[in-house]
């Protein structure tokens, strides 16, 4: 797994300071700090989320993305089923359900 950056760790210092100063104990308050430190770096794409909560990398093309995180971005999008669909008909359904909403915006 990729290693923090040094601008990770200052971030890290800085919310478990925090934390600490609004009266959190200093376990809990490195948890917090760990955890929105991570959170920040799987939101840009720099670490594999080994999870299957995730949509993948918004940067990232349809193709290029998971079975896994196309089933959970389907069902972000309200398509029905998604785990019963392969992965070529999840990407041609969010392909065609993202067009059917500019469409939708636009008409009004």
């Amino acid at each position: 797994m990729p290693r923090w950056s040094p601008k990770d760790e200052r971030k890290y210092e800085h919310i478990k300071d925090s934390q600490e100063e609004r009266g959190v104990p200093a376990p809990r308050a490195k948890q917090i700090a760990a955890r929105t430190v991570n959170k920040q770096r799987r939101e840009e794409g720099r670490t594999p989320n080994k999870t299957t909560q995730g949509t993948g990398n918004p940067r990232r093309s349809l193709e290029d993305r998971t079975k896994q995180e196309l089933v959970n971005l389907a069902r972000e999008k309200g398509i029905a089923a998604p785990s019963r669909k392969k992965k070529d008909e999840l990407v041609r359904e969010l392909r065609s359900g993202h067009r059917a909403a500019a469409r939708r915006s636009r008409s009004r």
